[in-house]
């Protein structure tokens, strides 16, 4: 019989689900890397040619979620998938998790790789970074696309966290967004989580795919193994925990003149429509057919045929 903890440890130290291995795994000559910006070192994979393409991902994962749509888009583009500060290779500092600082991060990585502008690709916290990109940078943002999330605003205080009058959490209107206030409380997640990353992430999975099997066990041995220290675990509850300085930066940025093209799971879609209409001049929304929340792995062929009609 596997004792539980020895299968974690066997994640934690295959070499297979390392950066450099996952790199190399996948069609377009991707490369693994890491740079100094900002104060904080960001890890990230690069591959293909053409226009650059920044793709930012979200908790609890890290650029590995779009390994399904990397390979296709390297036809196009030059693709730069980012770890975000705090996650996978990123560096994991005290601070810096407003999604303000975090564009900065990546706007300088991006001057770093020689390039005046990018198209972007935000999915969750990634699609919050993007968005907040934009905003700071527009003059070094091309295209935008936004995936199942909108930055936070205002709007972000109503969210439902649990479901009403007993309801089940697959009944109901939308989500109910119960980590929101978990990863807020500080210091008790990682002392939960620590090396049992894993059963949150499954959970998490399982509630907000439409099939959990889109998401296999390697891909969930790699984001367990990037969320199996407490550090790790810290810096992601991080993205969260600025969530109130978020919604403040955004009531200081204008409406973002990029073109937006906005991607909404079953779920999301209609609060996507409704959040980006106030937060661009120039935007189309879509919902993403038979899709939960982890499009780029759930419904690759469909996130890959209107990134692309989109970026052009």
């Amino acid at each position: 019989m596997t004792d539980e903890a020895d299968v974690t440890d066997a994640r934690l130290t295959d070499v297979r689900l390392t950066d450099p291995e996952l790199a190399r795994s996948l069609e377009g000559d991707f490369t693994s890397a890491h740079a100094d910006v900002n104060g904080t070192t960001l890890h990230y994979v690069s591959g293909g040619s053409g226009e650059p393409l920044v793709l930012l991902g979200g908790w609890p994962q890290t650029w590995w979620q779009f390994h399904k749509i990397m390979p296709e888009l390297a036809r196009h583009y030059r693709v730069i998938a980012v770890d975000l500060r705090g996650m996978g290779g990123s560096a994991k500092p005290a601070g810096g998790y407003d999604k303000k600082t975090m564009a900065r991060d990546v706007h300088e990585l991006i001057r770093h790789l020689g390039h005046d502008s990018v198209h972007l690709a935000g999915h969750d916290i990634g699609a919050m970074v993007a968005y907040a990109y934009a905003a700071n940078h527009p003059e070094a943002t091309r295209k935008l696309a936004v995936l199942d999330v909108a930055h936070p605003d205002e709007w972000m205080r109503k969210l439902p966290l649990l479901p009403e009058n007993g309801a089940d959490w697959r009944e109901g209107p939308g989500i109910y967004l119960w980590w929101f206030a978990f990863n807020q409380v500080k210091g008790l997640p990682e002392r939960l989580l620590e090396g049992r990353a894993d059963l949150l992430n499954d959970w998490l999975f399982t509630y907000q795919l439409k099939d959990p099997a889109s998401i296999g066990e390697h891909a969930r041995a790699v984001y367990t193994r990037a969320y199996s220290t407490a550090a790790a675990i810290r810096a992601g509850n991080g993205w969260y925990q600025a969530f109130t300085q978020d919604i403040a930066d955004f009531a200081t940025y204008e409406r973002v003149r990029a073109p937006i093209l906005g991607l909404g799971g079953e779920t999301n879609y209609a609060y996507l429509q409704d959040r980006l209409a106030a937060h661009g001049t120039d935007v189309r929304v879509l919902a993403v057919p038979d899709s939960g929340h982890y499009l780029p792995e759930e419904q690759p062929d469909f996130v890959i045929e209107k990134l692309t009609e989109f970026l052009g």
